[in-house]
């Protein structure tokens, strides 16, 4: 691992590194945000941050709002990449919604993508391997997820999938039906094949119902009534989370919210409420 920028940011340090990653065989990125520590000796929670479609981890960095309010509750931050970058597949840039910039947090199957495009298991396992070994003050047994977008669908499938691993769960804008919309259609069939009960393995909207039935929780949501993606394309199916969560022990708090798009003045706007349902929970 290399640290190649630290940025004084709201009392704290962004750190900014670069390290090989074993599952995606490329160079990854990352951004870390450490709070200014009071008492040295006590570990911190922190916010695992997925990023949306074409973004690295500097755009929620520097737009989303998410280090101020985390420095505000004394909590860290960790934003990776959303995709390996230059692995040399033929048209993985030939896209903006496939490939580069979109690795939709699945661990690929098909040829040439599985390779390469491994992002569950980037996030899920090396991640946290990566924080426990260079960034000793972060507490990764308290660790709360949220993301935007195709980053908000990775924090609830990941949520989902990991009994006990994220202590806390939101999402902004969420792609919350992969299996029946056109991005998840195009990602999924590329990444893991026409087998859909495949697809069904990393649809949040099928895992809710397949999870332990003794297994409780919350998810918080915001989506703008003004979010194109939403109401014109029909890309976020975010009403077939709650629907889907009917039965099950869990409730999803969705708040659709007049008059916000799909931008970072959307999740900056919200980002507040979002730090607040991670930081109780994160110290119950």
């Amino acid at each position: 691992m290399k640290i190649t920028a630290e940025i004084a940011v709201n009392d704290g340090t962004l750190y900014k590194v670069e390290h090989e990653s074993t599952f995606t065989k490329t160079l990854m990125k990352v951004n870390v945000f450490i709070p200014k520590v009071i008492k040295q000796s006590e570990k911190i929670p922190f916010i695992l941050y997925l990023s949306g479609l074409t973004c690295t981890p500097d755009n929620a960095s520097e737009k989303s709002m998410i280090i101020y309010f985390a420095s505000l509750k004394n909590l860290a931050v960790v934003l990776p990449d959303t995709s390996p970058r230059g692995a040399g597949i033929e048209g993985e840039d030939d896209n903006w919604d496939f490939g580069t910039g979109a690795g939709f947090y699945v661990d690929s199957i098909n040829k040439p993508w599985n390779e390469n495009y491994n992002m569950y298991s980037y996030i899920n396992t090396e991640i946290f391997q990566l924080i426990n070994d260079n960034f000793p003050i972060i507490d990764t047994s308290k660790c709360g997820i949220t993301g935007h977008s195709m980053g908000g669908y990775g924090a609830i499938m990941m949520h989902l999938r990991n009994e006990g691993k994220f202590k806390s769960c939101s999402a902004f804008a969420p792609i919350s039906n992969p299996s029946i919309v056109p991005w998840g259609e195009k990602c999924f069939g590329n990444y893991l094949g026409n087998d859909k009960t495949k697809w069904e393995e990393y649809d949040p909207c099928c895992l809710i119902k397949k999870i332990n039935k003794d297994r409780k929780g919350d998810i918080l949501i915001h989506v703008g009534d003004k979010d194109v993606f939403n109401y014109r394309d029909n890309q976020l199916r975010c009403e077939n989370l709650v629907e889907a969560s009917k039965g099950t022990n869990w409730e999803i708090d969705l708040n659709v919210v007049k008059g916000y798009d799909h931008s970072y003045y959307f999740v900056s706007s919200f980002m507040k409420d979002h730090i607040e349902w991670h930081y109780n929970r994160l110290n119950k």
